[in-house]
């Protein structure tokens, strides 16, 4: 009996402006479920627009790859997606790539949403199509809603649109703060991305 073919290699491109909590939870996710092995897909890269974004330490202790592309370098948005999509490139030589936004602080150019389109993948602090755009926790609760969340969807070039992958629902208490309720919402983000990220591949076939 022949051996199961190996998956075709699917590279993951983490783009991080901070502490890159998601991304650490997609990493270990990647590793205890073994992508790798069962879709082919592996972290090619950890890619920061900022020189100081403290989830490139962190990588970089797991070994892996990391770079800055800094936005303050560039004149205008256009000139730092492309140099971004020139970034992403260099991890992903046959342009299969899963490009994953996990805490990355900036508004894509149509441009470039239209070149990774179908692979672009953010992660939202609400249930969209509620409170788009910042300050989702503090809007939910002077709204007096009820229930918050986090929303798994491919990027479009809409902000904040695209088709939903994933969500998780939290409840507002009484007495929440926009901090407390970030908080809580987090923890459902570190379980809810890397299961969207893991369908994702299934469904591509990876």
């Amino acid at each position: 009996m022949s051996a199961a073919p190996r998956p075709t290699p699917r590279p993951l491109v983490i783009l991080i402006s901070g502490t890159g909590s998601n991304m650490q939870a997609i990493v270990r996710a990647a590793q205890a479920q073994r992508w790798r092995e069962r879709h082919g897909a592996f972290v090619a890269a950890v890619i920061s627009n900022r020189p100081d974004a403290k989830g490139l330490a962190w990588a970089e202790g797991e070994g892996l790859p990391t770079a800055v592309v800094d936005h303050k370098a560039y004149p205008s948005r256009e000139a730092f997606d492309a140099a971004l999509a020139e970034a992403i490139a260099r991890f992903d030589p046959d342009g299969r790539a899963l490009v994953v936004l996990a805490g990355f602080m900036r508004i894509l150019t149509p441009g470039f949403v239209e070149r990774f389109a179908g692979r672009l993948l953010n992660i939202h602090p609400s249930l969209l199509p509620a409170f788009p755009g910042l300050h989702t926790h503090r809007r939910a609760i002077e709204a007096g809603c009820r229930f918050a969340g986090a929303t798994v969807h491919l990027v479009t070039a809409e902000l904040d649109h695209g088709p939903i992958l994933e969500q998780a629902v939290v409840p507002i208490l009484p007495g929440d703060t926009p901090e407390t309720l970030a908080a809580r919402v987090l923890t459902q983000e570190h379980l809810i991305y890397p299961r969207a990220i893991e369908r994702w591949l299934r469904d591509a076939g990876a």
